[in-house]
Order: structure tokens, then sequence, then C-alpha cells
């Protein structure tokens, strides 16, 4: 893979991963049609051979033979798929109540007690589908229900059974009704549970969506400001530039020290607004910096210990190989800003430490500083959380997070066991790094 195609691969949009409540439900279904033909099987063989029932065998199991088929092949389906639509999960429904009237068809209609487990599949429909295919499933229930009352096999009862009919329906209905709450309980709270994990989802998905507009405004601001700011920067180094060579200037060596400084202030403003611009996507043009992991991180640190001197700031890297990396400006004013923050924090020291694992290349911040609040922990990496109780602050972080989340990693943060905040950056290695068959590409 070439330096130029890794850079592109790091910035396609990431995939969302797909919603699962349709294709959990679709396995409950699933389950629960394992246990249906089991009670089916159960019921028949009982109804048969102890109770003396003469059943039409024969048709029934060839009926308990297809759910088999059916169910076994909706299981095979279910495995590669992702997601389950409603209509498919509405067709699974009525698989079910078809299945439901064709064995209660041959045993009974609706004199069968276990006409009521009809209610079972409306209340499914309630949960799992839209109102038109949930009012459809209790169309075609109630339609069924009502046929079966019209025309059914009767059953063939023995003599000794024959005067017990109604004793026989109430101890049905009971052992219906008993069934028909054991299932609701079972299934519907773990419906439900899906449902309530796909509605947290959703939310989750509104929020980003949120902090993707408000990251989008910030970086539209700031990308205007940084154009509007190049033009004085450039003509304030010009003029100073001019300033250093005029000789009221230079027969003054305290003016030209000054002069000096404002041109230092002049470049640092500069640079910034070239970060700027290099974070808004402005810049992407030029050639991507390829450089080793030590080499990137002693680079930050150099450059912000040059802005910050008299702030003590450790590099530890880990017993590792490292491998080639994209420089990527975001990172390192990812880094830089949480380096900002320790000091804002009251640390007297600073450590950054490097390691990795075989996912991923993490980068820790260390400090000694005041840490994080319990509400801040809650709250770390929103907008506006900021422990400094300044107006305006806590954007650092919410961008930290963003950033490293684009890449398609992760930022955590904790409290250190002797005080001060650790903060913790999860780069995976297949977006920042090289693969290492460019290596061998290149050697050969």
């Amino acid at each position: 893979m070439s330096e130029t195609q890794a850079v592109r691969r790091r910035w396609l949009p990431s995939q969302w991963p797909a919603d699962a409540a349709g294709r959990k439900n679709m396995a409950l279904l699933i389950q629960l049609r394992w246990i249906a033909i089991a009670g089916q099987l159960v019921t028949i063989l009982i109804v048969q051979f102890l109770m003396g029932v003469r059943l039409p065998l024969a048709p029934m199991l060839l009926v308990a033979a297809v759910a088999v088929l059916v169910n076994a092949a909706s299981f095979a389906a279910l495995r590669p798929r992702t997601d389950i639509t409603r209509a498919e999960l509405s067709v699974s429904l009525l698989f079910d109540v078809l299945l439901l009237t064709a064995q209660l068809y041959l045993s009974g209609g609706a004199t069968n007690p276990f006409v009521s487990l009809y209610l079972l599949q409306v209340a499914l429909g309630v949960l799992l589908l839209d109102r038109a295919s949930a009012w459809g499933i209790t169309a075609v229930s109630a339609l069924c229900a009502g046929l079966l009352a019209l025309d059914y096999r009767p059953l063939d009862l023995s003599d000794r059974l024959a005067g017990r009919l109604f004793d026989l329906h109430i101890i049905g209905t009971w052992i219906c009704f008993t069934m028909i709450a054991v299932l609701l309980v079972l299934f519907i709270t773990r419906i439900n549970r899906n449902l309530q994990a796909r509605e947290a989802y959703l939310a989750s998905m509104r929020q980003h969506a949120a902090e993707e507009e408000h990251i989008v405004r910030m970086g539209l601001l700031a990308s205007g400001a940084a154009h509007e700011l190049g033009t004085p920067l450039a003509q304030l180094a010009v003029v100073l530039g001019d300033w250093r060579r005029m000789p009221e200037i230079t027969e003054h060596p305290a003016l030209v020290e000054e002069v000096g400084e404002m041109q230092s202030a002049v470049l640092r403003c500069k640079a910034i607004v070239t970060g700027i611009l290099l974070s808004s996507g402005e810049a992407r043009g030029e050639a991507p910096a390829v450089t080793n992991v030590r080499d990137f991180i002693e680079g930050i640190a150099a450059e912000w210990r040059r802005a910050n001197p008299g702030m003590p700031l450790r590099c530890d890297f880990g017993p590792h190989d490292y491998p080639r990396i994209i420089a990527d400006p975001v990172i390192r004013q990812a880094v830089g800003n949480l380096l900002d923050n320790a000091r804002e924090a009251g640390a007297t020291y600073i450590d950054l430490l490097v390691g990795r694992d075989s996912a991923s290349l993490n980068i820790a911040v260390r400090d000694n500083g005041s840490g994080f609040s319990q509400a801040m922990l809650e709250d770390f990496g929103k907008p506006y959380r900021s422990s400094k109780g300044k107006e305006g602050h806590g954007l650092g972080l919410f961008l930290v997070v963003n950033v490293v989340r684009k890449l398609g990693g992760s930022v955590s943060a904790s409290n250190g066991a002797d005080g001060g905040a650790l903060i913790l950056l999860r780069l995976p290695l297949d977006t920042v790094a090289l693969e290492e068959e460019s290596d061998s590409e290149d050697d050969g």
C-alpha cells in the first residue's frame, strides 16, 4: 500500500455498527418457534397415547415437520445478517399464526383451549411491528379464530372421555393461560431489552450528530478566522522586517530586541493559523509526512517545551517495535492540547507515555495536577465541561475526543492513585501506521 493510499484510507468516513435490534428479535422468534414445535409434539404424544384421544397424527406431524424446516432455514439465513426489517418480522409472525391455525384445525378448532395462543402472536406483533403491521397480525388472527369456529376437524374422544369434555377444556385453558403468561414474561422482557438497546443506540447517534454539527461550525469559524488573520499577519511580518533594517531601530539594541520578540510572536501566530487550516482540512494537498513514532512524539515534546519553558515534560517509550506512521497535524494538536490542559490544571510535571499493542498505538498524558472530579469523568469529552470554572473552557478535551474518534480510536480519562490525571489515547494502527508491506515494496 502506498503512502498516498494510506492517507486516503484514514480519512474515509467510518461505518457505524448496524442496529441489531431486529436481528435479535428475529432470533427470539426463532427460539419461540422451537419451543412451540416442541410443545406441539409433546402435547400430541400425551393426548394420543396417554389420554386416548385419537388425533390425525400424519397431518399434524407433517405441519410440525414443515415448521422445523422453515425454522432451520430461518436460523441459517439469520446468521450472516446484521439487521432484520420489520417486514421480515411481520412475515415470520404471520407464518406462526398460520402454523397455529393448521394445528388447531386438526385438533378441534375453536373448541381447543389452545386457541388463546393467538393472543401471544398479537402481543408480539404490537411490540415488534409498526401500527399497520400489528393491526394486520390482529386481523389475520381474528379471522383465523373465526374460521375455526365454523370449520374444523372435531376431536375423536374415547367413551371414557366423552362425558368429561368440559373438564378437559378447563384444564387445557389453565395450561394455555400458564404457558402464555410464562412466555410473555420470558420473551417480552428480552424484546424490551433489545428495543431499549436500539433506543440507546439511536440516542447515541443523535448525540454524535449534534457533536459533529458543532465541530463543523467551529471548524468553519476557525477556518474563516485563520484566513482573515493571514493577511494582517503577513503585513506585520513585512513591516517588522523593514523596521529591523531601519537606522532608527538598529542604533538602539533594546528596540532591536523588542522587534525580534515581536517577529517571534508573529511567527508563532502564523504557525497557529497554519495549524488551524491543517486541522480544518484545507492543507491536505501537501505531501504527507512519514516518520517513526519516537521522532514524532519527541518533536511534539520539543515544540511544547519551547512554548512552555520551565515546565518539566518527560517522554517515556515502552520497549516495543514501533511502525512508521503518518505524522498527522491533528494528532500533534490533540497531544499538545492535552499537555496544555495538564499545565493549566496546576501540574508541576507532566509525563508523556507511549506504548503499543497488537491493534493500537497508545499515547498517555499523566500529570500531578488537580485531576478530574467525578462529574467531569462522567461527562468526559462533552463540550463546555471544564474543571477550570471559566467560560469557554472544556472545548479542548471535546475536540481531542472527537478527533481521535474520527480516526477510529478512543480516549479514556482517569485519576491517578497519587493524584493528578491520566488521559489515554488509543489510535488504531491500521489508521495511523503504514503497513509493513509498503516497506517490502519499496525495497523491491
